[in-house]
């Protein structure tokens, strides 16, 4: 594909005014002028080639359609309780993937990337490849996850950082990165998988697996880098400059400098989105549900983004809403 600008002025810049006042969080619902939300069910429509919209499914998952393609990015639609917002957390909680729920919203997929492998970001992705035939991009522990599902070999590639797939009109660089740490300074179930184990049953089944993020680059298009966890290897950021970042909130301050560190890597990209900020234990329904403590959390993000990216526009998203950058 033709090489991209990667410092080149978003073409519709009116679609990413921020959603939040100088104070925080808007009072109000607000849509960018070129966002309009989607029809869970509704039918797919024409597209012309080129076109790509961006549909935030809460949590780190992301539906992006690109002409004729759909790339999902950590697409965890079943939202089961585990107890994480409620208490207690329970570590065994089954692994129950809603279809009625991933069913009407995914009709299709050509490709999907994991960013790690914790129950949020993983638990939906061996389905959601069964139903659609779509490749899975991930870590070696991804790959043997999805082996231990029944997905074959030929549908999983597995990534470590540093690797650029062409798909023609657009391409998708994979960055080695880090997950976020608790206030323990610890990371939730973590741990690797080398080989093929027997199909995860809980929610502890599924570890964290070394986390990617990824830089997707649309010709004649935005270059929009996905992070899935709260931590980040700026140097394997250099020279990547994407023109959109999908930011995870941190719901601790044991990783230093997070956001000075990763916004420098990024080149402070033109427009900043938080995800990972709401409570992904209930439905897809707008308003995001956000938890008090991850709403103060949410607002000193904005803030902070505000005061070391000053240029950069915050967009607060919304679920199912097609933005176009």
């Amino acid at each position: 594909m033709p090489s991209l600008d990667r410092r080149r002025f978003l073409r519709d810049a009116a679609a990413t005014t921020a959603l939040v006042s100088a104070g925080g969080l808007a009072t109000g619902t607000v849509t960018p002028a070129h966002a309009a939300p989607s029809t869970a069910a509704a039918a797919p429509t024409a597209r012309r080639k080129g076109a790509v919209s961006f549909r935030w499914w809460g949590t780190a998952g992301w539906r992006v359609d690109i002409g004729d393609r759909t790339v999902l990015v950590d697409p965890f639609l079943s939202r089961i309780d585990t107890g994480l917002f409620t208490g207690p957390f329970r570590t065994d909680t089954k692994l129950t993937v809603r279809t009625d729920v991933i069913d009407p919203r995914v009709d299709k997929a050509t490709t999907v990337l994991v960013t790690h492998t914790h129950w949020d970001h993983f638990m939906d992705v061996p389905y959601i490849a069964k139903r659609t035939g779509a490749r899975v991009f991930g870590t070696l522990t991804a790959y043997h996850l999805g082996l231990a599902y029944g997905l074959p070999s030929s549908q999983l590639s597995a990534v470590k950082g540093g690797e650029v797939l062409d798909f023609g009109d657009h391409s998708i660089e994979v960055v080695g990165s880090l997950h976020s740490r608790n206030p323990s300074y610890s990371v939730a179930f973590p741990g690797v998988r080398v080989s093929q184990p027997a199909q995860p049953a809980t929610i502890a089944d599924l570890p964290e697996g070394d986390t990617l993020g990824y830089l997707l680059r649309v010709e004649s298009g935005p270059s929009v880098y996905f992070t899935g966890a709260s931590d980040v290897a700026e140097r394997n950021l250099t020279g990547l400059s994407p023109d959109v970042a999908m930011v995870a909130m941190q719901n601790a301050t044991t990783t230093g400098d997070y956001l000075p560190r990763l916004l420098a890597g990024l080149d402070y990209p033109k427009v900043v989105v938080p995800v990972h900020y709401d409570n992904f234990e209930t439905e897809l329904q707008n308003p995001p549900p956000v938890a008090p403590t991850d709403r103060t959390r949410l607002n000193e993000m904005i803030a902070a983004v505000r005061r070391i990216s000053p240029r950069s526009r915050v967009l607060v998203p919304e679920y199912e809403t097609a933005y176009h950058f």
